[in-house]
């Protein structure tokens, strides 16, 4: 996969005792805010700025780094503002805690380090989001209004804002409810998606466990779904890739037809998305299998959906796990549609411009989930 000259991995300590699967949990937290702050930013920025006349857009267009293999991190300003005679670039940073005493900001995103000088043409848009409301400022503001200080959780020196200086700026807006309530449920499902990994890790050390104590044999032949499932859920655990990588993906998209279940899709999702993250090398025809089994697995999904907010495929089992089903299976279907355009310019898969748009209704499902 070739990248581009700003676009570095994270370092190995963020990464390690994590799969690609968990990192790309923790890198798509701030991409669920980005891309939903992109949809709103507009309207705010046109107040700010005092004009009719501007485009706001994620850095890099469509090709955004939440689903790069093993974290994507980006040099690059988090969004560019193009106005009639100028362009500027905007870092979007949120707080979810009351109780900051600071608010930080990297130097490398003020200040031009050997210099020390501000840089020019560059904001800031800071959302809090317990108090519902938002401060736009840029980097003459920060350095006049902070301290030069050591942050412990970044182990690195920082322009630190008092609260109170941060707090005199913030201001409310009319679109701000809207914005934090689908950054909140969208969150919400993230987590929500994540906890069937644990589910599935301890019915699998269960099933080990009985190995041991009854002294069972335990074969995993890769003849059936879920032995499949099985198969690639332990290796990606422990990191090893099967050989013929290209030959599994294949084989596993025959198991995707018209009347697969919730629980057979996420399975299938699963992996088809840990063999995709360990190969490199698709030839043409296996690139048009994966794409489309993806529009067929999606339209399967989206066909399973019911007017109050749940999926159900199956009397088998409950709305509440075909919920948690379907969110797994379409989060990751769109991290390997973005993937596909990216690194294979696939030219008829639709980018992916809000994590979860592909789901019918996220905020019927949020509230669904939240009745439980």
């Amino acid at each position: 996969m070739s990248m581009d000259a700003k676009t570095t991995y994270a370092k190995s300590s963020d990464i390690k005792g994590k799969t690609y699967l968990e990192y790309r949990r923790d890198m798509k937290r701030k991409a669920i805010a980005e891309l939903e702050m992109l949809v709103f930013l507009p309207e705010i920025l046109k107040e700010e700025l005092k004009t009719e006349s501007l485009v706001v857009k994620k850095w890099g267009g469509v090709r955004f780094l939440w689903f790069l293999r093993k974290g994507g991190i980006t040099r690059e300003p988090d969004f560019l503002v193009e106005m009639d005679k100028q362009t500027i670039e905007v870092e979007f940073q949120y707080a979810k805690k009351t109780d900051l005493n600071f608010y930080d900001f990297k130097v490398s995103k003020v200040a031009r380090v050997k210099q020390k000088k501000p840089i020019e043409n560059k904001y800031f848009f800071y959302l809090n989001i317990p108090l519902k409301k938002y401060a736009f400022f840029d980097t003459r503001w920060v350095i006049g209004n902070s301290n030069y200080g050591m942050v412990e959780a970044w182990r690195s020196y920082a322009y630190r804002v008092p609260k109170e200086n941060m707090e005199k700026i913030l201001k409310e807006h009319s679109c701000l409810s809207d914005l934090i309530q689908n950054i909140e449920a969208k969150e919400t499902l993230l987590n929500f998606q994540y906890d069937l990994l644990d589910k599935i890790s301890k019915d699998l050390s269960f099933l080990f466990q009985q190995v041991i104590d009854e002294k069972k044999i335990l074969n995993f032949i890769p003849d059936n779904l879920d032995s499949i499932f099985r198969i690639c859920f332990i290796r990606n655990a422990i990191g090893k890739i099967p050989q013929n990588v290209n030959l599994w993906i294949v084989y596993l998209l025959t198991y995707v037809h018209e009347k697969n279940t919730l629980s057979e899709i996420y399975k299938i999702v699963y992996s088809l998305d840990f063999l995709y993250s360990v190969t490199e090398n698709l030839k043409e025809n296996e690139i048009n299998c994966i794409v489309n089994g993806i529009k067929q697995l999606m339209t399967l999904i989206q066909n399973y959906f019911e007017p109050n907010g749940f999926y159900t495929s199956s009397p088998k089992e409950s709305p509440y796990n075909e919920a948690q089903y379907s969110i797994f299976a379409m989060n990751l279907l769109e991290d390997i549609i973005q993937d596909l355009i990216y690194n294979y310019e696939i030219k008829n898969l639709q980018p992916i411009r809000r994590i979860f748009e592909n789901l019918n209704d996220f905020r019927k499902t949020y509230n669904f989930i939240k009745g439980f």
